[in-house]
Parts: C-alpha cells; structure tokens; sequence
C-alpha cells in the first residue's frame, strides 16, 4: 500500500491510518525522503519501501526496505495465587501481563525484611510461575513481580500468608 508519494513537483499522503501522524521528516528540495511517523502504534509495525524513480533514467531504480518493530511495554500485569497456603503444602504464584512487544520475561522476588530472589528451576522466567514448596511460616510475605522487556516494566505484588 502506498502512503506517501511525491510526484509532479506534489506531495500526496494517501488515506491510511497513518494519514495524520506521517510525512517527509526534510522538504524535498534538500534530497533526503526520510520520513516521520508520530504517535507509533503496535500496527504501525510492518516492512516499509522507499522507492526513487529519475525521470529518463530507465536503468536505475533505486528501493529502499526497512523493518519497523514498534516496542510496546508490558500492561501492569495480574498476579495470582495457585493452591492452598497451609503449612507443608506447595503453592505457585503466577504473573502475565496481556500486553508486551516482545513478550515480557517475568522475576518474582519476596519484599523485606526478609528479601529473596528466585531462580530455575523454582522461577520460571518466560511463563512468569514461582513454585513454592513444603510452605513454612517464614516464607510468609509479600511477593512482587516484575514483567520487563525493552520498553518497560511494570509491576504486581500479593501478600503470601501461611
């Protein structure tokens, strides 16, 4: 689809979604047809040609192609307690958050006075689980989680009481 020509000495941005938010970042007379896009959105990613047409010049067409990934951050996500909270039982926590570009890793960790980070295999990074077992009183707490990528994070936390 096209979306931004010029043409005749004329600059047309064709009705597309990205109408109101793009256009030449330079005017045209400096050479450069780099372009802008404002207010990026997650669909705005996608593979984009710049081609350049010299009138009488039929040998050389010259095409540009790029890639945008737009990053977006992970939501504030939810997390959730799996089982039962008694003494001697095994319970997991999870973390998900509906919305991150690429898709968040997740990194459980028990608040003070009594701070503790996890690892594999009781932290499963990618799916955002922490499997506690043979719960004692002492592993009471709150516990956070932490869904990162690289545009952001964001947090949630739930208080574990045995």
């Amino acid at each position: 689809v096209q979306i931004l020509s010029y043409l005749g000495g004329v600059v047309k941005v064709e009705e597309t979604d990205l109408k109101s938010r793009m256009g030449f970042l330079y005017p045209i007379n400096t050479r450069n047809i780099s372009l802008f896009i404002n207010a990026t959105r997650e669909q705005d990613s996608g593979r984009y040609r710049c081609s350049v047409s010299v009138l009488d010049d039929t040998l050389n067409k010259n095409i540009g192609i790029i890639n945008l990934t737009v990053l977006v951050p992970p939501a504030v996500p939810t997390c959730q307690l799996h089982g039962n909270a008694v003494v001697g039982a095994n319970v997991t926590l999870s973390c998900s958050s509906r919305k991150g570009k690429p898709s968040p890793m997740y990194q459980w960790q028990r608040e003070p006075p009594t701070p503790q980070v996890f690892f594999p295999p009781a932290q499963d990074r990618a799916k955002g689980t922490l499997k506690l077992t043979n719960l004692s009183l002492e592993m009471s707490g709150v516990y956070v989680c932490r869904a990162e990528n690289q545009a952001g994070s964001e947090n949630c936390s739930i208080v574990l009481e045995v």
